[in-house]
């Protein structure tokens, strides 16, 4: 059965993931279950390619129209969790998840509180009353281990000046500069959904890696899931140009000694060792403001807020008049003293 709904023991009612206790619960009767040792319906079954073209809530038996890429989402009838299981099986079956640990209302009350710390926001959008939706996503993302070998060339120079006597001299030393350098990145994220905005997902960061846990269907309950759009060899290259940035880092921190560089020549040869497929929590915001819609992200597990916020011109307009008026002040301040001492 490809689509696979969690069913209280007690009551009937189905369970959902709850973020606080990290347990599988029925908001019915307020049973809960360990997840760790609860069995997980993927295991023995097996699903045949293209088996699932329709798939059907098991509550209400309602058709559940899903986009390609999803695997858990919520029947659009009778608000039952689903997870479709048969996304989930082989090469789409993810190794390891972040559980959300915070809930919709803890989410809701931080994007509020982060909304009020706009300075140069309107003050209608501070407000935060026009949230249009809120959606808790485990959104796919490959986690990458690279192995860096790099060699660089190149000549340096130690500029020093000193004074002797009436006179400043200035010294020249000039070097050849060459360093062999091994550098090993583990768990660099790279979201793998076509519909999740690059930009957004890599301002997430960072998750709490120390919080993956082996992937079980019922981490799932009650949120959205998607599927990856990419693998993982289709996302190298862009793994490998996010990683640029901190090798360039480490191998400026190398010459250090050397007042400048010029660099004659610079190898660096990136070794895809393992990438691991992981499905992370994301709250995904839409907000309703000035009729246009603004998207923001939360982290589900440190609550960390990243999106766009509209700017209010007559906030930027007073704020850059207000330093005008500061720095006219210090410099009409400066005068007098100066004007004042010459008399």
């Amino acid at each position: 059965m490809p689509v696979i709904e969690y069913k209280c023991p007690n009551c009937g009612s189905g369970m959902v993931f709850d973020s606080e206790t990290g347990m599988l619960s029925c908001h019915s009767c307020g049973r809960k279950d360990n997840i760790e040792y609860f069995p997980d319906p993927l295991t023995n079954h097996v699903f045949i390619e293209d088996e699932a073209q329709e798939y059907h809530c098991t509550s209400c038996g309602a058709v559940i129209m899903t986009e390609v890429e999803t695997s858990a989402t919520v029947c659009s009838f009778c608000g039952s969790a689903v997870v479709l299981g048969d996304r989930l099986t082989g090469e789409l079956a993810p190794a390891q998840v972040i559980p959300f640990s915070i809930s919709k209302e803890e989410a809701m009350q931080a994007f509020r509180k982060w909304c009020k710390n706009g300075r140069l926001t309107p003050n209608r959008f501070m407000t935060a009353d026009r949230i249009k939706g809120i959606t808790g996503m485990y959104v796919p993302f490959w986690l990458y281990e690279l192995h860096n070998k790099i060699e660089v060339q190149g000549q340096g120079k130690k500029v020093r000046t000193y004074t002797s006597g009436d006179y400043e001299y200035t010294e020249t030393q000039h070097f050849d500069v060459y360093r062999k350098i091994r550098l090993n990145y583990v768990k660099v994220p790279i979201d793998a959904a076509e519909k999740m905005n690059d930009e957004l997902m890599d301002k997430l960061e960072p998750f709490p890696y120390d919080q993956l846990k082996s992937f079980k269907t019922p981490y799932l309950a009650g949120y959205i899931a998607e599927k990856y759009s990419y693998n993982d060899e289709e996302l190298f290259p862009r793994v490998k140009e996010k990683v640029k940035e901190y090798i360039d880092a480490y191998i400026q921190s190398a010459v250090s000694e050397y007042t400048a560089v010029n660099y004659t020549e610079k190898q660096i040869d990136t070794t895809l060792k393992q990438a691991d497929y992981v499905l992370l929590p994301v709250w995904v915001i839409h907000y309703d403001y000035n009729r246009l819609e603004h998207t923001f992200a939360m982290n589900g597990q440190t609550g960390k807020v990243v999106g766009k916020p509209p700017i209010s011109k007559a906030k930027v307009t007073a704020w850059f008049a207000g330093i005008f008026g500061v720095s006219f002040l210090s410099l009409k301040l400066i005068t007098w003293v100066i004007m004042g001492g010459m008399f």
